[in-house]
């Protein structure tokens, strides 16, 4: 028996990516045979990790199993039900395609097209993962009758202890300036206008000596960012600093160099940027949208306003009472305890031997 995991995109960097890469590792460990096969693989990623689709469909056997990662639209939504053979499902969430519109129509299309292929695909897989609850949510709204479990994105912490960028920290770690980011792609469903506005509030009614950081790619997405930008400047707003796409070690920096993580997202399916905040350390305050609550656990400050004075009052309090800070540290540093390498790893283990068994 072997598990072969699918996916359209294997990316560099990305949640769903990283998840798929993080998994072979582990069934490899765990004494499987594995293998990952994609449609387009990210040429960045070291080689051997997975096999191009293009060169051709490999061989499944009856007593194989099907391991495949829906998070977007793609033609294997509905190819891979031909194969006789054991199919588990892991549900990323597709964003909803409204989210696109006026920005890429392109991208609408495929997310419709993604959540035309998750009804297809309802009655097709025998087991289902989900990254939270909300993704639970979304199957079960779909129409999957089929077991369904919750199992937490697989992240190797050890990553982040890589040597950060060290001319980012010179510059802005430690200058008596409040640095506030949100890390993740620049695209609608994430909200960014809503992060500018708090920061705007914040900047000129209670801190002027503060910066905001939108660690990310814009690729794909230019008009939304575009808009951005112009709104940046309509407000007359400086101390904005739009990243792009930027190397790992610039990532590692601008968290250690970062007071405040503003999350004012209104689709997520786990956001792991959230959890990487934990990690480093850096107090969250989040909209509580979609997965969000989930991912954070009651801790952080999940807040149910979008308000700009009322986020930017939340800041304030975050950056100046040390003892909140320090409560929403620890608080957060406890929830990360849940996200644990071993800890998702051994309820991976359990929920596939429980599938592999029949006992899921």
């Amino acid at each position: 028996m072997k598990i072969v995991q699918f996916l359209p995109t294997l990316a560099f960097g990305d949640a769903v990516g990283n998840d798929t890469v993080a998994l072979q590792q582990a069934m490899r460990e765990l004494g499987y045979e594995t293998e990952i096969f994609a449609e387009v693989v990210d040429q960045r990623l070291p080689k051997g990790t997975a096999s191009d689709l293009c060169a051709g469909m490999p061989e499944i056997g009856k007593d194989d199993i099907i391991m495949y990662h829906l998070s977007t639209g793609s033609k294997l939504n509905y190819s891979l039900e031909k194969y006789d053979c054991r199919k588990l499902m892991i549900y990323h969430n597709i964003t909803p395609p409204h989210f696109f519109d006026g920005y890429n129509a392109a991208a609408a299309s495929n997310a419709q097209y993604g959540l035309d292929g998750l009804k297809h695909l309802a009655d097709k897989f025998d087991y289902c993962m989900a990254d939270s609850d909300f993704n639970k949510n979304d199957l079960i709204n779909a129409g999957y009758k089929c077991p369904i479990d919750v199992r937490p994105i697989l992240i190797p912490f050890e990553d982040y202890e890589k040597k950060p960028d060290s001319s980012i920290i010179r510059k802005y770690g430690d200058d008596g300036w409040t640095n506030i980011i949100f890390v993740g792609r620049i695209a609608p469903n994430k909200k960014q206008q809503d992060v500018i506005s708090a920061f705007c509030w914040y900047k000129k009614n209670i801190n002027p000596k503060s910066r905001l950081i939108f660690v990310g790619s814009y690729n794909g997405m230019e008009k939304y960012y575009n808009r951005l930008v112009r709104y940046v400047n309509a407000l007359q707003l400086e101390d904005v600093i739009f990243t792009g796409h930027i190397k790992f070690p610039e990532i590692l920096a601008w968290y250690r160099a970062a007071d405040v993580f503003l999350c004012m997202s209104e689709h997520e399916g786990f956001c792991v940027p959230l959890v990487e905040a934990m990690y480093f350390g850096v107090p969250v305050i989040a909209y509580g949208s979609c997965a969000i609550p989930y991912t954070m656990g009651g801790s952080g400050i999940v807040t149910d306003s979008k308000d700009p004075a009322e986020t930017a009052m939340l800041i304030d309090r975050v950056v100046s009472d040390e003892s909140l800070r320090k409560a929403v540290v620890e608080g957060q540093k406890k929830r990360l305890e849940d996200f644990s390498y071993e800890k998702i790893k051994k309820l991976f283990a359990q929920q596939l031997e429980g599938f592999i068994s029949g006992r899921s």
